[in-house]
This record gives structure tokens, C-alpha cells and sequence, in this order.
């Protein structure tokens, strides 16, 4: 029976596929015999002919909607229908579809290229779907018809055939005996010894006969198994002794692993002790002897004698470097860095890294290019000293392995990324260099350390860096061909892209445009003119725009270049300054120094179109800096080193603070009680009384609860601004004392200046 409902449903399908042909071939055959008439129509655009036509194609039982649409897709003529309804129209537009449309271009045969429009006829598949419906119902219940007669039939012949003999061969079988089942044979059936029932008993007796003997062989098995047990049992004893003592010498060797383990941590927290005193001990007179180099820089007049100063301070300071790279290393390894997550603008620290590097570049006479993308995102969640750390460290290289042509830091942002390359044309490295370069104290080769120096740190830092960072650091390079650095930082954005311009300014410079003069070939053409761009500013040739701001590459020596300048009768004139020497004291002219910064641009662009506060206003939203304390404030320099308490004393009195000492936290305990003090600086590392218990004996006393107080350490490990926070100090400073950063922290928690965020 299931058979034949198998084959009613295979009957059935192929009708429903039949049946959709059919609907297509005679909708087809509908709208070719019309074809030629509703050309025809078309072409005289006779619209009483259209609408019998159209009307006799309603006449068909499946056609709801015929139209003439001409070849300006307007409808010429329209006739429709609404179509059946019947309950069992859910089940034919479930199988074929609501409705169905169909079309044809209209041609007259001697006119083919011209289009006359298109013959629409929109049919109801139910006219169709209720033929088939009627059919399979049919043919379905004729089926089961069928199906069920023969199964019948199909029954009965079973019965006689094989059921009643087979309930006899079962009657044999109940009547065996459970506990000897081997022993008995069955009878064959009357009039089935030669048929398969007779087979199927025979085949039965041959088993039981074979079964009888597999039980003989099976009590003989049995017995020898039992044998077997006991030596298995006696097999299994001696092999949980031997795991037994396996397992005690894995316990010996788990505890010698503990001890290890124990043993290489407390090697690892000597270490670290080492490293932060280490630190401590070298960089305290070394950051004296900056510190007093940099007073004397500032004071010494005679020109030679500047010229060894600035000698000896450079040297101190690549000496206090080096001491960083190592310590950073050290802290990377030991698992003991932390990174900062706190929003940050990378176009900011990529035009600071370039502007850093560009001195250094014009000496070898090389092009640094800041090509930084205008969409760039405003600021990005991370860490910007360890990102700032990384560029310098490549831009480094870049500039010193580099003696003629470029270097070019490109920065875009994709897919959740930021992307900084560093690309030099320098001396590049071989294969086997590239395997080295990232190795500690190593370089590509001999020759490279020989005739450049270093020590092979910075590049190490910078993929130990990287990879703290979860970012990727890749480099491709050839020998004579220059180098490519790729670092790749999965950093999150925190503000996205201003590329807009204030309205007033957007508004003046898209009017003025501006003209440039400056060559093709110029290397820091592409990044002025994508950002101009970038603020939709028109960007013109100067030829064919004598109106608009002037925009030349200015060269030292370059007359040509200077009288062109000079006779610009445009709105005003900016000089690109690659060089760094170039000046112009005729109105009208701006200086904008290269490597691009885009504030300096906007800068220009604003004075040069005569725009208002050019000078200081933004270009993009960005926050305001906290104004600038000008009072003089008393302050205690808790200090228990003399050089660097005449370093720090200098520096303040300088900027215009009065400074009382303090050789340990015992001496400044006192003298807060003899005076009152708008802030303190505090050593950390002091004998008598150590800068910590100090703060914490200051913060004990109610008078003294809102007394800033920052630290001033040269100790740079891991947890050292944790204990300082810990212990209640308010900022966080790192030796050796730089003016900038005296004032900053001095104007940030100054007793006027807006109450700080202690997020250092």
C-alpha cells in the first residue's frame, strides 16, 4: 500500500510539472499569436484596436491584467479583471504562484531597430492550479483505491502461503525446553519441503546441530577461561604495584617541579628588585648631570663652549635612552609592564614623532613625509607612550640607515585597525638580516653596526611592544632598496573623523581656493594636497588660478621661486618650508614648515585668506588645555640628592615659584608645620624617612588632606605609581626634571587650576 502511495505521489508530481509547462507554453502561445496584432497597434498607436485586443485576451479564463506599455515604459492601453475566489486558492498559489507575468517586445518585421514597447499580460495561475488540484485528487483517491484492494488480496495469499505454516513452525518451537534447546528439532511443514519454508526449517535443524556441538566447545572454553582468570588476576596485582611506584616518582618529580617553579619566581622578584634599583641608583646622578648640563645650556653664552655642552647633554640623554630600552625590555620580559588605556590622537603623536626626527633628517639632507590619512580618526583608545615609543624607535632607524631620498611615515585606518608604515630609501638589509634584526644586540650585519653604531635594542622593544599591544610588526626589505616597516595595532576608536572645516573658514576658503606651485615630484605634495582636498578646498594649478591663495615649495637660494612670491597678486601666499630655514618678512607671506602638521596648514590658510583668530583657532573640535597658573606659588622640594636639589630649584625658580628643601620626609614634616606650602614634590627613595611614609604621615593630618602632592622618583618598574597612588600622592612624575613637564604638573594641580583627574 505504501508502495502504491509511493507511486500516486510520483504520478502526481509529474503532472504538477506537466501542468506548469503546459500554463507556460499556452500563456507563450497566447502572447505570440497577439504579438503581431498588438505590434501592429503599437505602431499605428491605435488605441480602440488596442482594447479589443486586450479585451479578447481577457477572454481567456487565466488572464487578469493585459497592457500595452510603449517604449517610454507609459502604459498605451490596459484592461483587467479581478480574479476567482475560492477556499482552495491557498493550495494552487502555494504551488504555482498568485499570478504570473509575462512580456514580449513589440517589432513590426521591416522596422527592427525600432523599439515600440512591450506586450504585459499578468495571468492567474488558479484557472490551472484548479485543473491540476482536480487531477491529483483524482488521481489519488483512484490510487489508494488500488492500493487498498491489492493489499487485500495481498493479505490473504500471505496467510494461506506463509502465515499459518510459519505458526506451526512456531508451535514446534514453544513446545523446546529452555534448558536444552540444542537437543530439539523441528518438523517440516505438509506440502513445504521443497519450498523456502522447508528450506528455512532445515537450515534451523542445521543450526541447532551446530549449536550442539559450539555448547560442547563453549563448556571446554569455559573452563579454560577460569584458568585464565586467575592469571590475569595475578598480572593485574603486579601491574598496579608497578603503576604504584610510578605514580610515587611522578609525585617526586611534581614536588622538584614546585620547587623549581618556587625557586625561578623568587630569581624573577630579585631580578625585578635589581632592575628598580638599578634604575634608581644610575639614573639619580644622571639625571644630575642633565639636569645641571641643561642649566648651564641656558646661561652659557660663548658659542664653543654651547657647542660642547649641547655635546655632552646629547650624549647623557642617548645614555638615559639606552638605560630606558633596557629596562623596558627587562620589565617586558618579566611580564612587569602595564599598558595605559585612555583616548589619544595618533595624527597628534605621529606630526610630534615626524617634527621630532625632521632636524635630524635635514642634516642628512632627506625628506621626512608625514603622509597621515585625512580621515583618520580623531583619538583611539590605548596606550600613547608605548605607541609614541614604537614610531620613534622606527623613525630612528629610518633616518639613520638613510643617506639620500626619503622617509615616510604613512597612517591609515581599516577594518578595526590602525596601520603605520615606515618606508626609507636607505641602505636596506639582506634576507639573513631580516631573521636577526629583531634579536636582542643584534643588527642586519657587522658592517651596519661598524659604520652606523647602535645597540640593537630599539627594534627588539618595538616587537615586544607590538605584540603586548596584540598588533603585529612586519618588515620587507632588500639590499639597496630600502626598508618597509608595517605595525599593525588593533587599537578602538574613541572620536571618529572632523574632516569638515568650520563653517566661516569652509566657507571663505572654498571660495578663494588655492593655487599650487608645488611640483609634481615634490615628496610632500601628495599629503598637502589629500589634505586640501580632504576639506573640499579647490586645489588648482597656479597658472589658472591667479586669484587664489599661493602655495610654493620654497627653497634657501631659489630667487626664481622668491620673486614669484613676491609679485603674487592673490589673496596671499604660503611658502612649504622643507628645510627649516626659510624666512620672509613681506607681508601677505606664511611660513609652513614640513613634515605636514594639519593645524599648521589650517593656520596658514586662515592668515593668508584673511580670516580672523587664524592663529589660535582649531580646525576640528578638540578639548581646550587648562589654562596656565601665571601666580607664584611657595612649594617644598623634598630632595635628598644636592645635584638634583639645585637642578629642580633652578628649574622652578625659573619659572617664577619660590622653593624651600627638604633632605628627607622627617625635615619636611617640619617644615609644613613651621609653613604653609601650595604644593609639595616628593622624592620617593630617601634615608630616615622614605617619601611614601611620608605621605602617608602628611595625609594623616586634617590641615593637610588637600595638599597636593606629587611624586618625583627615578624608579620606572611595574607597581611604582600604584604605591604612590596608594600611599596618597596626587600625580606622578619620572626623573630627570624637565621644565615642560614642572610646569604642567604645577599648573595642574596649582590651588586656582580646575580640580584634575588623578588617571596618571
Amino acid at each position: 500500500m505504501a508502495l502504491g502511495l509511493i507511486l500516486n505521489l510520483i504520478q502526481i508530481t509529474l503532472d504538477y510539472f506537466s501542468a506548469k509547462d503546459a500554463m507556460e507554453q499556452d500563456i507563450r502561445a497566447l502572447i505570440e499569436i497577439s504579438n503581431s496584432p498588438a505590434s501592429q497597434i503599437a505602431y499605428n498607436i491605435d488605441v480602440r484596436l488596442a482594447e479589443e485586443l486586450l479585451d479578447g485576451l481577457l477572454r481567456h479564463p487565466a488572464t487578469i491584467d493585459a497592457r500595452i506599455v510603449d517604449s517610454d515604459g507609459q502604459t498605451m492601453s490596459a484592461a483587467s479583471q479581478s480574479s476567482p475566489i475560492s477556499r482552495y486558492r491557498w493550495i494552487s498559489d502555494l504551488l504555482f504562484g498568485s499570478s504570473s507575468v509575462f512580456s514580449t517586445e513589440l517589432q513590426v518585421p521591416q522596422l527592427q531597430d525600432l523599439p515600440l514597447g512591450h506586450l504585459v499580460v499578468t495571468i492567474d495561475t488558479w484557472h490551472y492550479g484548479w485543473q491540476f488540484l482536480q487531477r491529483a485528487v483524482n488521481t489519488f483517491v483512484i490510487g489508494l483505491f488500488k492500493s487498498l484492494v491489492l493489499s487485500v488480496a495481498l493479505l490473504g495469499i500471505f496467510y494461506f502461503v506463509l502465515t499459518r505454516p510459519m505458526l506451526n513452525v512456531i508451535e514446534a518451537l514453544s513446545r523446546v525446553r529452555a534448558s536444552t534447546p540444542e537437543k530439539v528439532r523441528l518438523p517440516v511443514p505438509a506440502n513445504h519441503r521443497f519450498d523456502e519454508i522447508g528450506t528455512m526449517v532445515g537450515i534451523i535443524n542445521q543450526h541447532l546441530e551446530h549449536m550442539e556441538g559450539s555448547v560442547a566447545q563453549l563448556r571446554a572454553a569455559e573452563s579454560a577461561m577460569k584458568n585464565y582468570s586467575s592469571q590475569l588476576e595475578q598480572e593485574v596485582e603486579d601491574r598496579t604495584r608497578e603503576i604504584s611506584e610510578k605514580n610515587q616518582a611522578l609525585q617526586r618529580g611534581n614536588r622538584a617541579l614546585v620547587r623549581a617553579k618556587e625557586d625561578a619566581v623568587r630569581r624573577a622578584r630579585a631580578r625585578a628588585n635589581f632592575l628598580a634599583s638599578m634604575s634608581h641608583e644610575i639614573r639619580t646622578p644622571l639625571n644630575g648631570v642633565l639636569g645641571m648640563l641643561g642649566l648651564a645650556l641656558e646661561s652659557e653664552q660663548d658659542a664653543g663652549q654651547r657647542n660642547r655642552l649641547e655635546i655632552a647633554l646629547n650624549a647623557g640623554e642617548s645614555l638615559l635612552g639606552l638605560l630606558n630600552d633596557i629596562l623596558d625590555i627587562s620589565k617586558v620580559e618579566a611580564g612587569k609592564l602595564n599598558l595605559e588605556n585612555i583616548p589619544f590622537s595618533v595624527r597628534d603623536l605621529v606630526e610630534e614623532c615626524s617634527t621630532l626626527h625632521a632636524q635630524q633628517a635635514r642634516r642628512k639632507h632627506i625628506n621626512l613625509v608625514n603622509e597621515t590619512d585625512p580621515m583618520l580618526p580623531e583619538q583611539f583608545l590605548g596606550d600613547p607612550t608605548r605607541t609614541r615609543q614604537i614610531l620613534n624607535n622606527l623613525l630612528s632607524n629610518a633616518v639613520k640607515f638613510t643617506d639620500d631620498g626619503h622617509v615616510r611615515v604613512r597612517t591609515t585606518y581599516s577594518g578595526g585597525s590602525l596601520r603605520m608604515e615606515v618606508i626609507d630609501s636607505g641602505i636596506g638589509m639582506s634576507k639573513e638580516g631580516l631573521h636577526r634584526i629583531f634579536s636582542p644586540f643584534s643588527q642586519a650585519d657587522t658592517d651596519t653596526t661598524r659604520l652606523y653604531g647602535g645597540t640593537g635594542l630599539g627594534l627588539t622593544l618595538c616587537r615586544q611592544l607590538v605584540e603586548r599591544m596584540h598588533g603585529q610588526i612586519l618588515v620587507d626589505s632588500s639590499e639597496g632598496a630600502g626598508t618597509h616597516f608595517t605595525v599593525t595595532l588593533p587599537l578602538p576608536v574613541h572620536e571618529p573623523a572632523h574632516p569638515t572645516l568650520p563653517e566661516a573658514a569652509a566657507t571663505r576658503l572654498c571660495e578663494t581656493g588655492v593655487a599650487m606651485a608645488i611640483p609634481q615630484d615634490h615628496p610632500h605634495r601628495l599629503a598637502i594636497e589629500s589634505q586640501l582636498r580632504a576639506w573640499a578646498i579647490p586645489v588648482r594649478s597656479a597658472s589658472r588660478h591667479p586669484k587664489g591663495i599661493l602655495l610654493v615649495a620654497a627653497e634657501p637660494g631659489d630667487e626664481e621661486c622668491k620673486a614669484f612670491a613676491d609679485d603674487w597678486q592673490g589673496m596671499g601666499v604660503i611658502l612649504a618650508d622643507s628645510t627649516g630655514s626659510v624666512s620672509s618678512g613681506r607681508p601677505g607671506q606664511f611660513i609652513l614648515p614640513l613634515p605636514l602638521r594639519r593645524t599648521e596648514l589650517y593656520h596658514c590658510l586662515c592668515a593668508a585668506a584673511g580670516l580672523p583668530d587664524s592663529g589660535t583657532s582649531e580646525p576640528l573640535d578638540q578639548s581646550t588645555r587648562s589654562a596656565r597658573t601665571e601666580n607664584q606659588l611657595t612649594l617644598l622640594l623634598v630632595e635628598d640628592n644636592q645635584v638634583n636639589q639645585l637642578v629642580a630649584s633652578s628649574l622652578l625658580k625659573k619659572l617664577g615659584h619660590r622653593v624651600d628643601h627638604a633632605e628627607n620626609g622627617q625635615r619636611a614634616l617640619e617644615a609644613l608645620q613651621k609653613r604653609r606650602y601650595d604644593l609639595v614634590l616628593m622624592d620617593c627613595q630617601m634615608p630616615v624617612m622614605d617619601g611614601y611614609e611620608a605621605t602617608r604621615a602628611i595625609r594623616r593630618n586634617p590641615e593637610w588632606q588637600n595638599l597636593p602632592i606629587i611624586a618625583v622618583t627615578a624608579n620606572v618598574m611595574q607597581g611604582d605609581r600604584e604605591d604612590c597612588l596608594e600611599a596618597g600622592m596626587n600625580d606622578y612624575i619620572t626623573k630627570p626634571y624637565k621644565r615642560e613637564e614642572l610646569r604642567a604638573v604645577i599648573d595642574r594641580w596649582a590651588p586656582n587650576a580646575p580640580e584634575p583627574q588623578a588617571d596618571f
